[in-house]
This record gives structure tokens, C-alpha cells and sequence, in this order.
């Protein structure tokens, strides 16, 4: 697969899952696919596992939205800078709905092996969700 192939399938994997095309996982996530994000505790796992990372938190935010910003990609490695936003009307790590709407930004890297991802690594602000949620008090500004 191609470098711009490559980038085509992880921005329909970062993107149409969070409008609702849970196929698009079946479709190209490897079934040995592991998913690295300090925001779970352990590695998410094959497809059921980003199934149900996307259930938790479109379950907190229905109207959950990912955008993808800029990609770059070379070889089976892509680099995917990409927003997301929702309002918390479902309840979140043990945090009740407080109707806010929050927007965070992320990177995830992507390995891909024959047209599917095979493993990933992600950061986002996860701080900046909880401070938006009010679960955590803003930091000290000097």
C-alpha cells in the first residue's frame, strides 16, 4: 500500500467511527492490533477493542466528532493530528453529565501492515478534557 492509501484509511479510521460506521473498524484493524493511549489502562486489542474505546466515549458524548487536521505518512507509518469534540451528556470515568461542551486536540502514529492497522500510539489532551469537564480545577496561572 501506498503512502496516500495509507493515509485515506487511518483518516476514515480517526474520523467515520464517531459518525457511527463501526464497519470501518472490522475493515481495517488487524486482529493482532494493539493500541497504546495513556487515557486506558491497558492497550486496546484487535477491533473489538477500538469498538469498544469508541462506545465509552461516544456513550459520555453522542454528538462526538474526531477531525482530522493534518496527516503526514511515509512508507506504513502515518502521523494524524486530529480534534475532537462532543458535548458530556453521558456519564465518563465515573464523572456525571455536566452538559459541556469540550474540544481536545491528539496525534496518533499508525502502523500499517497490508491495508490494516496493526498498532498505534496516541496522546491527547485528556487533562484538558477533565479540566473543561470541571472534574479537575484549571492549573495555576503566573
Amino acid at each position: 500500500m501506498g503512502a496516500e492509501t495509507n493515509k485515506e484509511i487511518t483518516r476514515r479510521l480517526a474520523e467515520e467511527p464517531w459518525r457511527g460506521n463501526m464497519d470501518v473498524i472490522d475493515e481495517h484493524v488487524a486482529d493482532d492490533y494493539v493500541g497504546h493511549d495513556p487515557s486506558s489502562p491497558e492497550p486496546l486489542r484487535g477491533p473489538a477493542g477500538v469498538k469498544e474505546f469508541v462506545n465509552t466515549y461516544r456513550t459520555a458524548f453522542r454528538d462526538a466528532r474526531i477531525t482530522v487536521e493534518e496527516q503526514a505518512a511515509e512508507g506504513d507509518v502515518v502521523a494524524t493530528r486530529w480534534t475532537g469534540r462532543g458535548t458530556h451528556e453521558g456519564e465518563l470515568m465515573g464523572i456525571p453529565p455536566t452538559g459541556k461542551e469540550t474540544t481536545v486536540s491528539g496525534i496518533t502514529i499508525s502502523h500499517l501492515r497490508n491495508g490494516k492497522v496493526v498498532e498505534e500510539w496516541t496522546n491527547w489532551d485528556t487533562l484538558g478534557m477533565l479540566v473543561q469537564l470541571g472534574a479537575v480545577p484549571e492549573p495555576a496561572r503566573t
